[in-house]
């Protein structure tokens, strides 16, 4: 999603700087600055979703060879 929101923007800012023709019935600037608006909501979307999805945590439970005790360790993994 990241990608294709950088996309959006990257075409949003064509049509609204590099773009000089005159369509009937359709503003290249507005809709230029529409799709650079959707890209960065996308781009943002996109960075808290898989900056969240980036902390896993992981529990591991053993039992000791006597049988009597239960070993367990947590780990984080982050980027």
């Amino acid at each position: 999603m990241g990608a294709f929101s950088l996309i959006l923007m990257a075409v949003g800012a064509i049509l609204t700087f590099g773009v000089s023709a005159n369509v009937e019935g359709a503003d290249l600037g507005a809709i230029g600055v529409i799709l650079m608006v959707v890209g960065a909501i996308g781009l943002i979307f996109s960075l808290f979703t898989t900056g969240f999805a980036s902390f896993k945590s992981q529990t591991t439970r053993s039992v000791s060879e006597d049988g009597r005790t239960v070993i367990e360790e947590s780990r984080t993994n982050a980027l």
